[in-house]
């Protein structure tokens, strides 16, 4: 079983930048490809990036050049990084094994607020 914390969100202007980290509990941390999903109030779950146990990335397009997810294996800990942040980028974030369903197990998340 593996377990997620988010953390590291916050109110943000645009153009600003924030860094989410995403703390691990349980075995095999490793082997898991992650994501991060962010959920704007009244839509659905997106999955906005993607990082596999090989360090490869995928992001969706609209966060394409800004966003970074990386991964660090000894400290079981995901993070996105997040620059030139845009309004429409406000959302709850959640980090998760990639494939996670929507009716599955997710955490609190971390709210990111971009507002003038």
């Amino acid at each position: 079983q593996v377990q997620f914390v988010e953390s590291g969100g916050g109110l943000v202007q645009p153009g600003g930048s924030l860094r989410l980290s995403c703390a691990a509990s349980g075995s095999n941390f490793w082997t898991y490809a992650m994501s991060w999903y962010r959920q704007a109030p009244g839509k659905q779950r997106e999955l906005v990036a993607t990082i596999t146990n090989k360090f490869t990335t995928n992001y969706v397009d609209s966060v394409k050049g800004r966003f970074t997810i990386s991964r660090d294996n000894t400290e079981k800990t995901v993070y996105l990084q997040m620059n030139s942040l845009k309004p429409e980028d406000t959302a709850v974030y959640y980090c998760n094994v990639y494939g996670t369903s929507v009716v599955g197990f997710w955490g609190q998340g971390t709210q990111v607020t971009v507002s003038s």
